[in-house]
């Protein structure tokens, strides 16, 4: 069970998109630091919980289907069991780029 297992879409949707997007970037800022596929492989669970929160509160379809298409991405890393850290990187920066508010954390998160 992960760490946000409880959360619900109603409490999720109290939250706007940026918050969302953020809070997904902070779990995948979490894990670029994190070697062990174990541990990673718990923060791709909680990334990919939120994620699915995220697109089930999505008002507009096509930011829907971007979600989805992102998650996909993660997905991959995350039945790979291995840290890939160009991959995480890449997924991390498309993520920033789907809210204004994520996007000009840009240069705190991918230094």
């Amino acid at each position: 069970m992960t760490q946000h297992a409880g959360l619900s879409l109603e409490r999720w949707r109290t939250f706007d998109r940026d918050q969302q997007v953020l809070m997904i970037a902070n779990e995948m800022h979490r894990g670029s630091r994190l070697r062990e596929p174990e541990a990673l492989k718990r923060c791709y669970e909680r990334v990919l919980r939120l994620t699915d929160l995220t697109a089930q509160a999505a008002d507009r379809l096509a930011l829907r289907r971007e979600l989805l298409r992102w998650r996909d991405g993660v997905a991959e890393l995350y039945l790979a069991g291995q840290p890939n850290p160009e991959s995480h990187r890449r997924l991390l920066k498309i993520l920033l780029l789907m809210s204004k508010e994520a996007a000009r954390q840009r240069p705190y998160l991918l230094g």
